[in-house]
């Protein structure tokens, strides 16, 4: 069975990383779908919402896990067997860093490889830091974020005013 996980920060999820989800699903025997628990980081949800809203976005696809890690990816993908790691990428930007990590990945754990999905066009310039920012001036994201959050998201994003 051939494992692949998913990483990110997720804070929140939005339509373009549900995009790369399902596809990458589509690929594999299973996916796993890791939120990142970073200390550094001040997310705007906590790791059990950003957890939670994953798997109320993702019902219905059956081969996929959301679990969450710290520490490193390529430590994570050991603990899990997963033999790929997928990243989706929006601009060439993306892919420098991308790319970047990808070696980093590849000399800690000769083992992994890693997949880049190119978004779909109507994603690219989509990211949880836009969603947040529109969110906090009160414009609408609901084309940017799945349905089954919006509430919870909106609210939380707009500090409950809307």
């Amino acid at each position: 069975m051939r494992t692949a996980i998913c990483p990110g920060s997720f804070d929140p999820v939005t339509l373009g990383h549900l995009d790369i989800i399902r596809r990458a699903a589509k690929m594999f025997d299973k996916l796993v779908v890791a939120v990142l628990d970073n200390s550094a980081k001040q997310p705007s949800f906590s790791l059990e919402e950003r957890v939670a809203f994953i798997k109320k976005a993702t019902m219905g696809i059956n081969n996929i896990e959301i679990m969450s890690f710290s520490g490193l990816l390529v430590d994570f993908a050991k603990s899990i067997d997963a033999s790929v790691i997928v990243k989706g990428l929006r601009a060439v930007s993306d892919f420098e860093y991308e790319f970047q990590m990808a070696l980093i990945n590849k000399e800690l754990y000769p083992d992994i490889d890693t997949v880049f999905l190119t978004s779909d066009s109507k994603y690219m310039y989509l990211s949880s830091s836009v969603v947040k920012e529109i969110a906090r001036h009160k414009g609408d994201i609901k084309t940017f974020v799945p349905n089954e959050i919006y509430n919870e998201v909106e609210k939380r994003l707009s500090g409950g005013t809307k």
